[in-house]
């Protein structure tokens, strides 16, 4: 509420006035009848004085807004390194199984080849220098991850209370009909995604997702949404118990089409860091750069 207060040369103020006794001046009770003109015009200065005010409280900067992830990114506000986890038993034994419901199970951890992998991984992470200044590790709870996650945490001199176990965006690509077959068959799924990236595998009636390319791009664009709005000049690794999880984050990221995802294949245990000049300068949609220069006729 706006309150003005009018002084009118000549009349003193009362000994004994105060804010309780002040009544505001109005058409009725003024001394000088106001016209409907006149309150018009005290209407809009009132107005004026409150847009004013307003503009006077406002910060000097505005906090820029967050939160809205595109692929590739306009920037990066944290820095990233992916990491694929070691072997799992079930890869040691060629087999394949993305099946959710299996992920926090025993048989999904870490085979001994696997175990070596990611000692191997914590390692080169140590090397590069990505912990000196503290990290978060962010791994899919699927238990091979979460393992590999501990391994790099030990390794660095990091406490388990910066591991952020994901549940759902760093799940394995599930590969439908595929589920419980020879790894060797993968190369069907590949050579299907080279056509769409729409393209899916045959479904199954387990339980296991049968998810496309454009499906785990939704996934990985989300978790960069979360990891850029929920930190700020961090460094955030991110340890998949997969390949395609990371491929298809890092085609996102470097502009590249989808179908090509698997050219970036990562190896069990890998290690990558997200070089921000391998990003491409960030174009703005015509939209945002169009102007009319003669409204309303334009070209």
């Amino acid at each position: 509420m706006l309150t003005v207060t009018t002084r009118v040369t000549g009349v003193p103020a009362s000994p004994s006035s105060d804010a309780a006794a002040v009544k505001p001046i109005s058409a009725t009770n003024s001394p000088f009848p106001l016209e409907p003109t006149n309150r018009r015009r005290l209407l809009h200065a009132a107005v004026s004085l409150s847009a004013a005010a307003i503009t006077l409280t406002l910060p000097a900067e505005i906090a820029e807004a967050r939160g809205l992830f595109q692929m590739p990114p306009f920037r990066l506000i944290n820095r990233y390194y992916l990491v694929r986890a070691g072997e799992s038993e079930y890869e040691d034994m060629g087999i394949i199984n993305t099946n959710p419901v299996a992920k926090t199970s025993v048989d999904n951890g870490l085979s001994d080849k696997g175990k070596k992998q990611t000692v191997k991984a914590a390692l080169k992470l140590k090397a590069m220098g990505a912990c000196d200044d503290g990290c978060w590790i962010w791994p899919s709870i699927t238990q091979r991850a979460y393992q590999a996650a501990e391994v790099i945490a030990a390794v660095n001199g990091i406490s388990r209370s910066y591991i952020v176990p994901e549940y759902s965006f760093l799940d394995a690509r599930g590969l439908g009909g595929y589920e419980g077959r020879s790894l060797e068959v993968v190369s069907e799924v590949y050579a299907s995604d080279t056509v769409s990236p729409r393209n899916k595998p045959p479904p199954i009636d387990d339980g296991t997702p049968s998810e496309s390319v454009e499906d785990v791009f939704v996934r990985v664009t989300q978790l960069m949404s979360i990891l850029e709005t929920q930190y700020s000049g961090e460094t955030v690794i991110i340890v998949s118990p997969d390949s395609d999880n990371l491929t298809v984050l890092q085609a996102g990221l470097v502009g590249l089409d989808l179908r090509r995802h698997h050219e970036l294949s990562f190896e069990p245990g890998e290690v990558r860091f997200v070089d921000i000049n391998s990003i491409p300068a960030y174009k703005q949609p015509a939209s945002a750069v169009y102007k009319c220069l003669n409204p309303p006729s334009c070209t």
